[in-house]
Parts: structure tokens; sequence; C-alpha cells
């Protein structure tokens, strides 16, 4: 029965998820095409690339910093694009799974989109 529920995403809500993911024109993009839909499967995906976004915001003010900001501005680089990619992979294979690390604090934190 649970491979019958993760086949019934639309067409629509995955291209809807997979455009979440690509820069924040795409965030928006896919925000304001989901705003009618209202499709569940889209909404998981902005909501975790929304968490991305905030996430790279949040190391480039940590990145003026000198020194120490600089040091987790480049680690942390890495690690928020290790994430992406593990978001968008989820978007294309039509799972509803959290991105590592921060991903089940973005479902809390953005519940209300």
């Amino acid at each position: 029965m649970e491979s019958a529920k993760t086949k019934t995403t639309s067409s629509e809500g995955k291209t809807i998820a997979i455009i979440a993911y690509l820069t924040i024109i795409g965030l928006i993009i896919a925000f304001v095409m989901n705003n009618d839909k209202k499709d569940d499967f889209a909404k998981y995906h902005i909501t975790q690339s929304l968490g991305l976004a905030i996430t790279g915001l949040a190391l480039g003010i940590i990145g003026l910093v000198p020194i120490l900001g600089w040091l987790i501005n480049i680690i942390g680089v890495f690690v928020l694009l290790y994430m992406w990619i593990m978001g968008f992979i989820n978007a294309i294979n039509e799972k509803e799974k959290p991105v590592p690390l921060l991903g089940t604090h973005y479902i809390k934190w953005f519940n209300n989109l």
C-alpha cells in the first residue's frame, strides 16, 4: 500500500518540486505555481528549499565575520551543497524525505506555508 501512496504524486507537483530547488527565483516561481494547486508533494519540497535558502543566507551573514566566520562559511557551503543535492534528488525521485541534518527542522519551522 505504501508504494501506491508514493506513486500518486502528480507530474505537475513533481515539476513544481523540482523548480523549487532551482535558485531563489525558482523557489518563488514554485511557491506562486503551488499557491493555486496546493499540491502536498510540491509544498513539502518548497518548504525544504526555503529552509536551504534561509540557511544559505545565514551562512552568508556568518561569512562576514573575519577568519572564524570565513571557515564556518566555507565548510557550511559544502554541507549546504550536499543537502541541496539530496533534496533535488528526492524531488526527482518523488520522495518526501527531509534533507540531511536540518530537513526535519525545516518541516517544523515552515509548517504554516
